[in-house]
């Protein structure tokens, strides 16, 4: 049997096309040098084309750090004017990253008990593992229903910031501080939270609610990092808000089980709606439902979509309060302000060079460039917006920024490194020895006793030859790296879900 992989086609030194099932319409655009490319493996690839078999996507894009994912390979880009798929969103909904500069200096923290201090610190203000909220951690935030509802159906507005502690103007330094329902509205929403909620569709809401402020587990994570601007990008990092040879706080998760519930309703939904009208799924899969816009159904998915989505905007923001709050307990008189807060897993309406499209990014994050529409009144219009770019403790993570041909990717680079192994076959190869003793040779810290195997930097690709492929293809360029001084993660073995 022949390899899919045999079938990509190579058009550029980064850049290559894969055919769809039939050999018809826009092939599916493939990111990634050749050493990259051998990364991806048939049953992503198969995943891919699957994908773009769905009614009503035009257009699909693998990115370098793509590998086999729910339904859609994580690590993808779709785009659709008529058709909304949970799938390439996933059940994370908004998973995101965001970078809180610190006006500290690297050596600041170079003592490992000021590191440990900070780690302790962080903890008792932000829970990891599975089901933590506030209610887990001794110097948090209160959230109840009344303020946790306001916080789904507004996001990051000025009302919900301030209940919170958290700087009103973070929200301009926000992808999308806030989500409205279908219609353009908030009152949507909470009519929406309503319905959820008076028939049973939102189980213990008041305890979802409370996880605001909390990281859950899985791949999520907050860095201590060492920000190292790249030669000649000196004045687009002080526009960035970032500082050379300082330190800066990195935090990746989304919008944990008030998100997966949502999702997990919505796939279940539409299933359902698929079995009654007697629908085929897309190549077979289920995972690969669907909505024709305009419809109740889509209405309804982008409405439970926009609620996730808005708690893991506030739950970002106010992470970035508590870690910041930590460091000034532990390090009186230091200062610190959001630089960007940026998602990976969302379904948006966009302009793609003057066409309206729903873009799914699925593991996938946003590169507008400098003059991209959507751009127009905020602070980043003429340069470009940061892109945050997590790749692992040992090897770094990366701040880049969108060039124009980005637009050949529907405006979107990978999300990550991307795993090159599954959490089971890491467990069950790695060895957990040589990864603790990796971490120790590197001077980088950590809360767990033991490093997690299923998330050591060997169960992940290349970060420096994934980076390669994006400025390769001409779809970004590196602002800043980032290094790891220390790394907070869920430690309870028992769980490895990001919900």
């Amino acid at each position: 049997m022949t390899s899919i992989e045999s079938r990509i086609t190579p058009t550029g030194e980064a850049t290559a096309t894969l055919p769809t099932h039939s050999g018809e319409g826009t092939p599916i655009t493939v990111i990634g040098t050749e050493a990259i490319r051998q990364t991806f493996g048939d049953v992503c690839l198969t995943q891919a084309q699957n994908t773009r078999s769905a009614p009503g996507v035009t257009d699909l894009v693998l990115n370098p750090d793509a590998h086999l994912g729910y339904g859609a390979p994580v690590g993808c880009a779709l785009s659709s004017p008529t058709h909304i798929y949970p799938g390439p969103v996933g059940v994370d909904i908004k998973c995101s990253m965001s970078l809180l500069q610190l006006d500290l200096p690297a050596d600041a923290i170079e003592d490992r008990r000021t590191r440990r201090a900070l780690i302790e610190a962080i903890l008792e203000r932000t829970p990891t593992g599975p089901g933590k909220g506030q209610r887990s951690v001794a110097k948090g935030r209160s959230v109840d229903a009344t303020l946790g509802a306001q916080a789904v159906t507004e996001g990051a507005s000025q009302d919900v910031l301030e209940a919170l502690g958290i700087p009103a103007h973070w929200a301009t330094r926000c992808e999308d501080a806030f989500h409205v329902g279908h219609d353009g509205t908030r009152d949507t929403l909470g009519d929406r939270l309503a319905l959820l909620r008076s028939h049973g569709g939102f189980q213990a809401f008041e305890s979802k609610v409370r996880q605001l402020g909390s990281y859950g587990g899985g791949n999520h994570f907050g860095e201590c990092e060492v920000v190292h601007v790249a030669d000649g990008e000196a004045d687009l990092a002080e526009h960035f808000g970032l500082r050379d040879g300082h330190v800066a706080f990195l935090s990746h998760c989304g919008s944990r089980g008030f998100g997966y519930q949502l999702a997990q309703n919505q796939f279940r939904a539409m299933e359902q709606h698929f079995e009654r009208e007697g629908w085929a799924y897309p190549a077979g899969d289920k995972q690969l439902v669907y909505a024709p816009l305009g419809t109740s159904l889509a209405d309804a998915y982008i409405d439970d979509m926009s609620l996730g989505a808005n708690f893991a905007t506030v739950n970002h923001l106010l992470i970035n309060a508590l870690v910041l709050e930590a460091f000034q307990e532990v390090l009186p008189g230091v200062q610190g302000d959001l630089v960007y807060f940026i998602s990976h897993n969302i379904a948006r309406l966009e302009d793609l060079d003057g066409e309206q499209a729903w873009v799914h990014r699925k593991g996938a994050t946003r590169a507008f460039p400098a003059g991209h529409p959507s751009l127009d009144g905020t602070p980043f219009a003429d340069t470009g917006h940061p892109i945050l770019l997590p790749g692992d403790p040992l090897s770094g993570s990366a701040v880049m920024v969108a060039e124009p041909g980005a637009s050949q990717s529907l405006y979107s680079v990978n999300h990550g490194a991307g795993r090159t192994m599954g959490r089971r076959a890491a467990k069950r190869t790695l060895d957990q020895a040589e990864v603790d003793a990796a971490f120790e040779r590197e001077d980088v810290l950590s809360n767990c006793r033991r490093y997690p195997l299923d998330e050591s930097p060997d169960a992940y690709k290349d970060f420096d030859e994934v980076i390669a492929s994006v400025e390769k293809a001409g779809l970004a360029r590196s602002v800043a790296s980032l290094d790891a001084r220390f790394v907070i993660k869920d430690a309870e073995k028992q769980y490895r879900g990001a919900a």
